[in-house]
Order: C-alpha cells, then structure tokens, then sequence
C-alpha cells in the first residue's frame, strides 16, 4: 500500500486517516481536493490533499499520482512544499504536506498586489535554490509559475505540484511535451516539429523569469493562450520582443534576459550562474537559505489566503463529504459494500525504483 514516509521522526506505526482531526476544506489542486489538518498526537498542522481512487483510475491518472508521491518522499527543501505521509482508506489515496497559509501568487496577482524589484529579487533567490537543490536529484519541474508557488505567513516562497516533474538520468535530455503554454520555454515547441533532441533543467528557469516579469508588471511579457498553436508561439517568440518597463531597474532588466533567452547556451540555467551575476553580489546566500531576509509582501495574517468558495462547496455540493467519511465507512463495511463499488489497492514499494502494481 501507499508507503509512510516522515522526515523527523522513523516510522514507528502506520497512519491513517484517524490520526488527524479535519479543519476546514481549502482547495483543489493536481492531486485532488485540500483540507487542513491537525495530527492528533502532535497537534502539528499540515494540508492534507486527498483523491478518490476509483476516479484516479478512471482518468487514468494511477501513475502521475504515483510518480508524484515517490519524488516527494525523496524531497525536503526549505522552499519546496514538503510531503510527510500518505496512506490510503477505501475510497481515497491521502498525501499530507506543510501548511502553508500564505495563499499563492496567482491569488495574489488576481487581488493586484503590487510586487516590488526586491521581494521579486529574493523570490527568485528562493526559487532559485529550490531549483538548485532538484537539479542535485535530477528533477525537471516543469510547471513553475505562479499558481505552483505557496507563500508561508512571513511571505517566503514554497513550490509545489510535482504533477508533472521529470527525473532525467545522467546526461540525458526529456523529451516528452509537458508543463503550461504561456510558462514553456521556446525548446519545449520546437520539440513539437521533431527538429530537436529534447532537454534538460534549463526549462525552469525560463519559467522563473516569465513568473518574475508577471509578478513585476501584472502581465506576462508573450501573450499566448493554451490553445494556441506550437508554430505561432514559436514564431512569436522570435518577432515579440518583451518590452521591459523604465521604471525597472537595469539589473533587473538585464537579468531576465538572461532568464529570457531564447538561445538555451546563452540562458542563465543553474544557481552558480545567477549567483556569479553583478546583480546578486550583495545577497547573503546562506542568509537565504535560512529564511532570515524579510520578504517586502507579507500575506494577511487574519485572513485565509485562498478562494473561500471550496468550503461552501465541500459542505454544500459534495456527496461523500470527508467529515463523514468514518459514518459512511462504518456503513458500507456493515452493508458489505452493498453499492457494488470495486475495491481498490495501489502499492506503492518504498524503494528507489518503485513497482506499481493496481488490483
């Protein structure tokens, strides 16, 4: 079954659904739905992001959700969103992840937060060392951008969603097309035309710059829709120029280029390269790492930083409510699944190259 996994503490027993007390419903995500949580013993609060299994087969979905769960058991970042359990019940698969309560920056763009030259600056130092820190595990993200990155109460950034991450063997490239059109990088396309050998890390950080140019300026610097075709946003690339607003300073204007570079040689795509930068010689890398620099935005304390609409709907709208998943449970086991509804197992092997197997 789904494996148990914690960083701090070794597995002393199984877990499972009863060891954690259900605050509130939060969200949808890749994963399925999101509550948060507080573990019983501890009172240590995590979100925890549940999925029907019966659909996860339907949509056919068994493997990403399984490739997610197994590069997050062998993560844990400071800006990365970490993952601690997962188990599974009848119905459900649960994975259980930080709380991070600070809302994500696609939220924030939409309530018009103005993101200034500095907070954008340590976000991209922050993002930067996540995506250092992957590249040391081999993992391709492949779908930065805003709606992917959390922010925790004093405002520092957390990526998540590794619903689609690519774990590239040794000097090997990816090839497979994946990620959000307006965020992908220009190689990605041409992958489309058969005209080139795939890639690597590098996709990244053209995102991160698309991401730290919409923060700045609200809009994103190509304007292309998700139905637009591969050959237009290619041809786009190569006739847009991004205009790059006075008011930025010119180090911020010279380093998303960098991030923006269309020629992948030329691109800045790894940690070393945007820390030997003029711009970045005054950060205190160590001091990043370890949170102490104050990000300019800090997310409102007082408030939840999410749509409150999926609580309405998680009460209102939801058949099999998670509240009253133990009523129900209790009554299926009694009537002896008398609703006809396949049992369904997916294991996972905690080991390096996990078996998958579905019955």
């Amino acid at each position: 079954h789904l494996c148990e996994h914690s960083h701090t503490q070794p597995k002393m027993h199984d877990f499972n659904f009863d060891h954690f007390q259900i605050l509130r419903a939060i969200g949808k995500g890749s994963f399925g739905k999101v509550c948060i949580v507080q573990k019983k013993d501890t009172k240590k609060m995590y979100a925890m992001k549940y999925m029907n299994k019966l659909k996860c087969v339907e949509r056919n979905e068994v493997r990403n959700v399984l490739k997610e769960l197994q590069i997050m058991q062998n993560l844990e970042h400071p800006f990365l969103v970490n993952f601690w359990y997962s188990f599974q019940d009848e119905e459900d698969m649960f994975m259980v992840v930080d709380l991070l309560l600070g809302g994500d920056l696609r939220y924030h763009l939409q309530q018009n937060v103005h993101f200034s030259e500095n907070t954008v600056k340590l976000y991209i130092c922050e993002l930067a060392l996540a995506l250092g820190y992957l590249r040391t595990k081999r993992i391709i993200h492949r779908d930065i951008k805003p709606d992917n990155i959390l922010l925790d109460e004093h405002g520092h950034v957390h990526l998540t969603d590794f619903n689609i991450a690519a774990i590239v063997k040794e000097d090997l490239k990816a090839t497979s097309i994946a990620g959000t059109k307006p965020y992908m990088a220009p190689e990605l396309f041409q992958t489309f035309e058969g005209s080139h050998p795939g890639y690597s890390f590098s996709v990244d950080w053209w995102s991160l710059g698309i991401t730290a140019y919409e923060l700045l300026r609200g809009q994103r610097p190509y304007v292309m829709r998700s139905s637009t075709p591969a050959n237009e946003i290619l041809q786009t690339f190569h006739k847009v120029h991004p205009s790059y607003p006075a008011a930025w300073s010119l180090e911020m204007k010279s380093l998303l280029r960098k991030l923006l570079c269309i020629d992948v040689q030329k691109r800045i795509s790894c940690l070393a390269e945007l820390q030997d930068l003029d711009y970045m010689s005054d950060v205190n890398w160590d001091a990043v790492l370890s949170k102490q620099l104050p990000p300019g935005f800090i997310p409102n304390r007082r408030r939840l930083n999410c749509d409150p609409t999926f609580e309405l709907e998680e009460m209102i709208l939801e058949s099999k409510p998670l509240h009253k998943k133990k009523k129900r449970l209790a009554r299926k086991t009694r009537d002896q699944g008398s609703d006809g509804s396949p049992q369904v197992r997916i294991s996972i092997r905690n080991t390096e190259h996990s078996n998958y197997t579905l019955h």
